[in-house]
Formats: structure tokens, C-alpha cells, sequence
């Protein structure tokens, strides 16, 4: 299992929790087991709302006393001596010491002695750890985040008025790809960027994924123009091992003034120097002349014979050529029997891990021109047969 959170009106810890309780983890479970830190003078409470029209969970975390502050020391004290999983621990504690980094170098003093004020209170600690909860109760294996939105205007906080972003929030998503967005109000949290920036392993589009549930987490207030939510998606990782990755390269070329016959000529020469995939598309070019545009995929290592072979053949005077990055579905070549006899055909494997088998056109053809039947019906009796 995999999840992406989509972060377009900003990240809070609360936020987080409402999403994961809205993708199915019990508010009643999720409080239980949070009391394992110990830490029992809290109450955690979900309900729902609806923003912009949009379904989602409200959290509300309500402490029963107020709680001195906490340096990183004694949180990390407080969640090694707890009874929990060591995977919520590491999950934890790490997410703790992103936020006792950046707070050290904000304060100018040593990670250990960073007294955490609200970072440190009894609602970031059920965030925390909290989300670590949810994220191994839903089998939550990789976790990936949008670009983070950066709003502006002034929080209130312990020391009085600052700017948002906070310099928490600042100096916990360097590296982290953000974006500008026209809100007045602190839609990102430390709490919310210590989450995203620790737990995630890349910021950006979504990841390859085949989506399966989607879950809100509402913010406290309303925002003018969007909904003031965090979504987390979740889904089954579409694998390497399925689908294949590489880069091929594209090499194109415009021609108006060659004799038409020269391009099935053409065509044939660029597979034999190892071309990926030959194809012309219709064009109209300077002085509205009709043209012909030529598209050549190959490997890197058949690049130059490519261009050598489209300067050579052609009329052209220069070619174009770029990367591309592509997936595709494995496939090896494999030999079947057949009541045409051993033939070779392609073997694909489909995203879901099943395979299916694909006749070779060349084999086919000389089939068909053997036997003196149709290519059609050369291809439709060996699907038959390998079905």
C-alpha cells in the first residue's frame, strides 16, 4: 500500500489524522492506543464536516492539563519508554527530531536542549504519533507528498507575533519543493511539515499508483476560494518488476521535395539499423507545401546510424532528436507449439502479473504464404491455440 498526500490547501497534524480517519482508521482505536506513550490527560475526538461541499473529518485534540514544556530530550525518553510497536517508535521519534533540528537552529542551541513549547504539547505528540498509528494500521508501506503551498501573513505563538511561514516551518522543508499561494493565514504547520518532510520520499505529481481510497482531513477554519483540506490517497504500487522503465530517443525530420516512393525504402533500411519504431505524419510546411514528417524511436546506441541513414536517404538537410522517457509492459520472445509447428510469439506481462501471448507478424506472414491461406486467419487460430 502506498499513499500520496495531497497537500493543495497546506498540512497540520490534525489535518493528517482527520484524512487517515476518513480513509477508515477508528477514532476509538487510534485514542487507546496513543495512551501506550503513556499519555493520558487528553482527548481526541473525530466528527464530520463538510468544506466546500466536501465530505471530511474534523479532529479535536482537548488536553486535560496544561503541560510544561518538553525539550526533544524528554519526548524521546517518553516514546522509547512506551509500549509501543518499535515501528511507531522509529516512525515517531524521527518525525521529533526533524522538528529538534530545525528548532536548534532557529534557537541557536544544542537539539537536545530545544524546549519544544506548542511543538512539545500533549496535541503535537498525539499528531505525531497518532499518524505513525494510522500509517501502520492501514499497511502503509511508501508515502509520497504534493509540492507544499506557502501562504503568508503573521501567526500568534509563545514568543508573539511572527511571520508565516513560521522559521519552523521554514527551516524544516528546505529542500522541499513549495509553491506561492495568495492566503493570508499559516496553512502549513511544523507539525504538518515534520510529517510530510520526514515520512515522504519524494514531493511532487502523483507516483505511479492504481488508486483505491481517498480520505479528507479538515482544517479549522475556512479559506475564501478552495477547501480548507488535506487528501490523502492511497493505492496498490504499480512495480518496477510490471512495468518497465527506460529512455529512448526521438529523431524527426520534415521533407516536402522527395519522391514519395523513396519512403517505404526508407522505412525498411531504419528497422534493419535497429529503429524502435518508424512512423510519418502528414505536415504542411513553409509556403503551405504538404510534407511529410518522419518520426524515428531507437536506442541510445542507434542513434548515429539513424541519422546517418535519414541524411543519407533523404532530401533532408538536418534532423532533430530528443529523450524520452518511457514505461512498457516486460516481454520476451518465446517459442510455442503450434499445429503450424513451433512458432515464435511475444510473451507480455500485463499490470496485473498475468500474461498474454502476441504472434510475430514475420512468422505469420510466412505461414500464411505456405500454407496459402489467409494472414488473418494465421493469427486468429494460434491465439486460439495458446489461449
Amino acid at each position: 500500500m502506498i499513499a500520496y498526500f495531497d497537500c493543495f490547501s497546506g498540512i497540520s497534524g490534525d489535518m493528517t489524522l482527520g484524512a487517515f480517519i476518513d480513509l477508515g482508521v477508528p477514532a476509538d482505536w487510534l485514542k487507546e492506543n496513543i495512551k501506550n506513550i503513556p499519555l493520558n490527560d487528553f482527548d481526541l475526538s473525530a466528527s464530520s464536516v463538510f468544506k466546500n461541499g466536501i465530505s471530511a473529518k474534523q479532529v479535536e485534540v482537548k488536553s486535560a492539563t496544561s503541560s510544561s514544556p518538553r525539550n526533544y530530550s524528554d519526548i524521546l525518553s517518553l516514546l522509547s519508554d512506551s509500549a509501543m510497536s518499535s515501528n511507531i517508535k522509529d516512525m515517531s521519534i524521527s518525525v521529533f527530531e526533524t522538528i529538534a533540528i530545525a528548532e536548534a537552529e532557529i534557537h541557536a542551541c544544542p537539539k537536545d536542549k530545544v524546549h519544544f513549547h506548542e511543538l512539545g504539547g500533549t496535541d503535537s505528540i498525539v499528531d505525531i504519533v497518532g499518524t505513525a498509528l494510522c500509517i501502520d494500521y492501514l499497511g502503509i508501506t511508501k508515502l509520497y507528498s504534493s509540492k507544499i503551498p506557502i501562504s503568508s501573513g503573521f501567526v500568534n505563538c509563545r514568543h508573539g507575533m511572527i511571520p508565516v511561514p513560521p522559521p519552523a516551518v521554514l527551516s524544516i522543508i528546505k529542500d522541499v519543493p513549495v509553491y506561492g499561494v495568495d492566503i493570508q493565514k499559516e496553512i502549513v504547520t511544523p507539525t504538518g511539515a515534520a510529517i510530510v518532510k520526514t515520512l515522504c520520499r519524494s514531493f511532487g505529481a502523483f507516483p505511479d499508483m492504481i488508486v483505491e481510497k481517498a480520505g479528507y482531513g479538515a482544517g479549522k477554519y475556512d479559506l475564501e476560494h478552495i477547501p480548507n483540506l488535506l487528501r490523502i490517497i492511497t493505492g496498490r504500487e504499480i512495480t518496477q518488476e510490471i512495468c518497465q522503465k527506460d529512455v529512448i530517443i526521438q529523431i524527426e525530420t520534415c521533407i516536402d521535395n522527395m519522391n514519395p516512393e523513396i519512403f517505404g525504402f526508407l522505412m525498411d533500411r531504419l528497422f534493419e539499423d535497429g529503429a524502435l519504431d518508424v512512423y510519418w505524419a502528414p505536415v504542411y510546411m513553409k509556403k503551405n507545401r504538404p510534407g511529410t514528417k518522419i518520426y524515428v524511436i531507437c536506442s541510445h546506441h542507434k542513434k548515429d546510424a539513424v541519422i546517418k541513414r535519414i541524411l543519407s536517404e533523404t532530401t533532408t538537410t538536418g534532423v532533430r532528436y530528443h529523450e524520452l522517457e518511457r514505461k512498457k509492459l516486460p516481454r520476451r520472445q518465446v517459442k510455442m507449439e503450434t499445429s503450424y509447428g513451433i512458432v515464435q510469439v511475444k510473451c507480455i506481462t500485463n499490470i496485473d502479473g498475468s500474461t498474454r501471448f502476441v504472434p510475430e507478424y514475420e512468422v505469420c506472414k510466412k505461414i500464411a504464404i505456405e500454407k496459402k491461406i489467409s494472414l488473418k486467419n494465421v493469427y486468429d487460430n494460434i491465439l486460439k491455440e495458446l489461449s
